[in-house]
């Protein structure tokens, strides 16, 4: 049974794979929407993807999967087809709508499937605009990313490990089919909404500021683990520790000269420079000039201690520390925030899963495991397509699920 969420009742069909698509899809299932995933028998495109078990099991599917139900169907026959078509434009007012990554066309076709359902909401995320394949390794060599991330003077090019442009398009795609689920509500109509990978990153570029600053004729430089635009660096303690410091904002830039204890020779090196560095943009442009005030400070105090002063402080501050340090040490990636919960997970067991990060109160969803593959395929085509006990089992002798 689906728990009682926010958006209890809405019924969506998931045909995906990797990141973008299978995240809009689990956003939307765990806030209380009933995510069907459809994959062929044996687990589509991502079912092995990595990080895997010893065993072989996907942490990425399992990660990626959570709190949907999953149905497996030889979409590769013509009966196979029909029967997802019929599931993606079955009955109902909050059913009808269909998210999916693959190309939208055959079986997927959005005028195909709209003979069977015409006000079916269809959201297809794509690579690049025109409907090419794209991932985030490689639309940032072309905006640019790689020539600003790393070290400072660096001469190569470094790719970013956080598929950031994947991450924001699930987030849209699950914004884009409640838009598309309320215009439906209001007028009956249904619609195909096209969301490129490519799309969403010049987007963020541009709202950034990058596509602007470049119109003007300036390139951004690399500028190493300093936060550009104001005061940001990372500092080693006495112990060892590395530590990363912020003052972007006034606040958190007062917080830092008060903690650190340089107020004083602030007040004389902008006396110097004839500036204030109460503006932030001041702070990045002598951004060197700070550090050797509060590198000296940092580096005789233990972490700890250092901890215990910026905490009380104000400061905007973090430790850096590895995953590992992370799972096994910092509360908040534990079941100590109500962010987690342990489940089990079918096929690996024990697993720390978070809810979605939204806090709806009292509407709110527990953590849920992804469902072993093909879990739910009797269920489904029993009480969405109303196929008899006889009907299903004869599906299954052919292997068509």
């Amino acid at each position: 049974m689906i728990a009682s969420g926010v958006l209890d009742g809405l019924r969506l069909i998931e045909v995906s794979a990797f990141v973008a698509a299978p995240l809009g899809g689990m956003t939307l299932a765990q806030m209380g929407a009933d995510v069907i995933r459809i994959d062929r028998p044996g687990g589509g495109l991502d079912y092995k993807r990595w990080p895997v078990t010893k065993e072989n099991h996907s942490l990425f599917w399992a990660g990626l999967n959570k709190s949907k139900r999953s149905i497996t169907i030889d979409v590769a026959t013509e009966e196979g087809r029909e029967l997802a078509q019929a599931l993606i434009t079955a009955p109902g007012a909050d059913a009808g709508m269909l998210l999916t990554n693959m190309p939208a066309r055959g079986w997927l076709d959005y005028e195909t499937l709209c003979q069977h359902r015409s006000d079916l909401i269809q959201l297809t995320v794509q690579g690049d605009r025109k409907g090419a394949s794209a991932v985030d390794y490689t639309i940032n060599p072309r905006i640019g990313i790689p020539q600003i991330t790393g070290p400072q003077n660096y001469e190569g090019v470094v790719n970013h490990v956080l598929p950031a442009w994947d991450l924001i398009t699930g987030q849209m795609a699950a914004v884009g089919l409640l838009a598309a689920e309320r215009h439906r509500s209001r007028s009956g109509a249904g619609q195909h909404i096209k969301l490129a990978l490519e799309d969403v990153a010049l987007a963020s570029m541009a709202n950034l500021g990058f596509v602007g600053e470049a119109e003007l004729g300036m390139q951004r430089k690399r500028y190493g683990n300093d936060l550009y635009g104001a005061f940001g660096r990372d500092f080693v303690t006495a112990d060892g520790a590395r530590v990363m410091v912020v003052g972007l904002t006034g606040k958190q830039w007062k917080a830092l000269c008060a903690a650190t204890e340089i107020n004083e020779a602030i007040a004389t090196l902008e006396v110097r420079l004839s500036i204030s560095l109460r503006n932030e943009g001041e702070r990045f442009l002598h951004r060197d000039a700070i550090a050797k005030l509060i590198s000296p400070w940092i580096a005789q105090r233990k972490v700890a201690e250092l901890a215990e002063i910026f905490d009380r402080a104000g400061v905007c501050w973090s430790r850096y520390q590895s995953v590992a340090e992370l799972v096994a040490n910092d509360s908040s990636c534990s079941e100590a925030n109500p962010l987690f919960k342990k489940v089990q997970q079918p096929g690996i067991g024990e697993l720390l899963a978070p809810a979605v990060p939204l806090d709806f109160g009292a509407e709110g969803l527990d953590a849920a495991p992804a469902p072993k593959l093909g879990e739910h395929t009797d269920e489904i085509l029993s009480t969405i397509l109303g196929l008899s006990s006889g009907a299903i089992g004869a599906l299954h002798d052919r292997g068509r699920i």
